[in-house]
C-alpha cells in the first residue's frame, strides 16, 4: 500500500488544493492530509477549524483521511508510514522552493520520494493567503474554496 502525505497548513484550504487532492487519490492507495501546526506563527484559522472544514470537503474520498502534525513533515511520514509527499505545483516559481524543499526532505529522510502534481490552469492563481485577502475586503470567495469553506468564511467574517 502506498500512502501519501500532503502537507500543508491548508489556511483555508482552496479549491486548487481540492485539484490537487484528487489527483493524488487517484494515484495512491491512501492520501494523508496532514496540517502542519507551528507555535512560531499565528494561524487565520485555528488548526482544529481547519482540520474539521477539511474532513467536511474530503468525506466523499474512500481513501483520504486528515490528521494534524507538529515538526518535520518527513518524522511524520515516517511515523505514519508513508513513502511519498504530494505536493502542488501553480506556477515555476513553486517549483524552485519545492525543489529546494523536496531535497532538503530526501537529505533527512533517503526513503521518501517527492511528487509534484500540476493544478489545472483555473487554479493557478488562488493561494490561501489570496483567499484571506479578498475575505477580509469583503470580497466574493465563492470560485475559490469548497462550498462548505465558503460559508464558514463568510458566516465568521
Amino acid at each position: 500500500m502506498t500512502i501519501a502525505i500532503y502537507p500543508g497548513s491548508f489556511d483555508p484550504i482552496t479549491n486548487g488544493h481540492i485539484d490537487i487532492l484528487k489527483s493524488g487519490a487517484e494515484i495512491f492507495d491512501k492520501v494523508i492530509i496532514a496540517v502542519s501546526y507551528n507555535a512560531q506563527k499565528q494561524g487565520f484559522l485555528p488548526i482544529e477549524t481547519r482540520v474539521k472544514l477539511i474532513e467536511e470537503c474530503t468525506k466523499d474520498f474512500h481513501n483520504v483521511e486528515v490528521d494534524s502534525f507538529e515538526g518535520l513533515t518527513v518524522d511524520y511520514a515516517r511515523k505514519r508510514g508513508a513513502s511519498v509527499l504530494l505536493r502542488g505545483l501553480r506556477t515555476s516559481f513553486d517549483f524552485e522552493y519545492e525543489l529546494q524543499l523536496s531535497q532538503t526532505n530526501l537529505a533527512l529522510y533517503k526513503d521518501i520520494k517527492t511528487v509534484f502534481l500540476i493544478t489545472k490552469p483555473e487554479y493557478n492563481f488562488i493561494s490561501s493567503s489570496c483567499v484571506r485577502e479578498i475575505l477580509m475586503n469583503k470580497g466574493d470567495i465563492t470560485n475559490f474554496v469548497p462550498e462548505s469553506v465558503c460559508r464558514y468564511l463568510m458566516e465568521k467574517y
